[in-house]
């Protein structure tokens, strides 16, 4: 695994003001994406699974995890926490939001707990051939962490093919659409819900969404990693 402060953060910030989106390679090793897509089984490490179709959301599944989480989950969500809240609080003073966020992870999950919000939310998504994930944002209740992480547990072109992973961009006169190339192991840093974007009078919020294309073949598995939990 690489660890978090081996990143260029400065690199991965200036993306993520630009794009909404910043990938770091190589993040989690081919073994250890291995071993996490193994846990997707044991229906002992989730605490619900969800059918997409059912609900409109695409078509696919995924499942909560349960808290604890497994160790590796659980110390890569510390970590990209409290390199991704220093630039979470610059965005909200740009967006002239009063919301800061405490630089650990349990301090914060402690302010989402103490609002109702106790249910773990990193998930494991899997995706067979026709599946995709239509366009969202990963809310949960009132207490949003304005960025959220995903891995690539599978190979792309000899797991599956198909797919990619997608972001859309909305502001009041513009649109945009970014198609996120990932290996297995790489991660995407993105925006769950708004973000700020430099305007003519100051920064604006721009609502961003994320989704994946229909996979044409074989299986997916990703790991999402969401920082606030659920009510």
């Amino acid at each position: 695994m690489t660890a978090a402060a081996d990143y260029d953060w400065q690199n991965v910030e200036q993306a993520l003001d630009a794009h909404g989106n910043a990938v770091l390679p190589g993040l989690l090793t081919p073994a250890q994406c291995r071993a996490l897509a193994a846990l997707y089984p044991d229906e002992a490490r989730f605490r619900s699974r969800i059918v997409m179709a059912r609900h409109g959301f695409g078509r696919g599944e995924y499942k909560y995890f349960a808290y604890p989480l497994p160790p590796l989950l659980d110390q890569l969500r510390h970590a990209l926490y409290a390199r991704l809240a220093p630039i979470a609080n610059r965005w909200n003073q740009r967006l002239r939001a009063d919301t800061q966020y405490p630089p650990e992870l349990d301090a914060y999950l402690q302010r989402c707990h103490r609002a109702g919000q106790t249910r773990p939310t990193p998930l494991m998504l899997q995706y067979g051939e026709g599946d995709y994930n239509c366009l969202h944002q990963d809310l949960y209740g009132e207490h949003v962490f304005p960025l959220q992480v995903a891995i690539l547990l599978a190979v792309p072109g000899k797991d599956f093919t198909g797919g990619e992973f997608v972001m859309t961009e909305l502001a009041a006169r513009s649109q945009r659409a970014d198609v996120v190339t990932l290996r297995q192991g790489d991660a995407v840093v993105f925006t769950v819900n708004q973000r700020p974007a430099a305007g003519a009078r100051g920064p604006r919020k721009v609502a961003m969404r994320h989704g994946v294309s229909r996979v044409r073949s074989g299986r997916r598995h990703t790991l999402g990693i969401i920082f606030h939990d659920a009510a």
